[in-house]
Parts: C-alpha cells; structure tokens; sequence
C-alpha cells in the first residue's frame, strides 16, 4: 500500500479478454496468451506514472475450477513474465464469488463482482488512487458500469491492439 497523502492516478485492466486472450476459466499457465500490445500498453502505463492494477472476476473458485491460491500464483506468473519485458502489475484484485458457485463460502451475492465497483473502491482506498485521474479499460460492458459506478473514466476495448487504444486516452 502507497501512502495516502499523495493521490496516484491508476489505470484498471480487467484480466480474461483484455490483457490475455480469454479461454473459459483460464487458470493454466499453459493456456495463457497475452493480448496483442498489452505488455507494451503495461509498460507505457507504468512509463507515465499510472499504477497499473488488474481488476477481475474470478468465478471459477466460486464454481470449484481452482482456489483462491491458484488464481494468486497465476497473477505471481503473469508479473514475473511481465518483470522479463520490462513491466509490472502494480497490484491484482479479484473477485472469487459468483450467485451460481458450488463453493459455499464463494457462491453469493457481493460488491466485488463487476459491474460492482467494489474492487476498484478497495484499490482507491489502499493505493489512494485519485478517481478522476484514473482509467478503467475492459471488455465488457459490465467493466464500463464498473468504471461508471466506481467514478473513473471507462473504456470499452473492442480488440485490436491495447496500446493503440490506451494511447488515445493517455
């Protein structure tokens, strides 16, 4: 955590379909596949002075595909390959529930599911991100409510290169 008396501007990435390609339930690393210029749009990010944090859904651990941990040593692996190229995630959050899970303790309703805005608010708090300074990039429209509702600026990535739209708003 950053100390609060300096606000940070942040860019949020959703993960599955935004910084990699998404595979159902992707927690292998050998199914992963980045994005094409998403490194490059992480590292620009990092460049400019934006923390960079991963804001995600995770219901597979609410659907008992895999735990908590797993998704955490995946998010370890995707920085340790991003450190080789000269990049960092600045922090990972996720959110593990789903209504529908199988998973007791996961299978509920909560404000950490996107298009809540429950991770991004927790980010905000810890890192003392400044809203109105800051980005949410995704690929689905409830990333965009999430944006809307958590009081950033919310970008609707369509594919094609991250970098080249991430620089139209940076």
């Amino acid at each position: 955590m950053m100390s609060d008396s300096v606000k940070h501007k942040a860019v949020f990435f959703d993960r599955d379909g935004t910084l990699n390609v998404d595979t159902a339930y992707l927690c292998k690393i050998e199914d992963f596949r980045w994005i094409e210029g998403a490194v490059d749009a992480i590292r620009y990010c990092n460049d400019k002075g934006y923390l960079v944090i991963v804001v995600t859904n995770q219901s597979g651990v609410a659907r008992g595909y895999f735990t908590e941990e797993d998704v955490r040593r995946f998010h370890d692996w995707m920085n340790g390959e991003l450190g080789k190229q000269g990049a960092r995630i600045d922090a990972f959050y996720f959110c593990p529930h789903h209504p529908g899970g199988i998973v007791s303790e996961y299978a509920r309703e909560c404000d950490c599911r996107k298009p809540a805005p429950g991770l991004v608010d927790r980010a905000c708090r810890e890192y003392s991100i400044d809203r109105s300074a800051s980005i949410l990039i995704g690929d689905r429209e409830r990333d965009v409510q999430c944006a809307e509702r958590a009081g950033v600026t919310g970008i609707y990535y369509r594919g094609g290169n991250l970098l080249e739209t991430l620089r139209k708003y940076i």
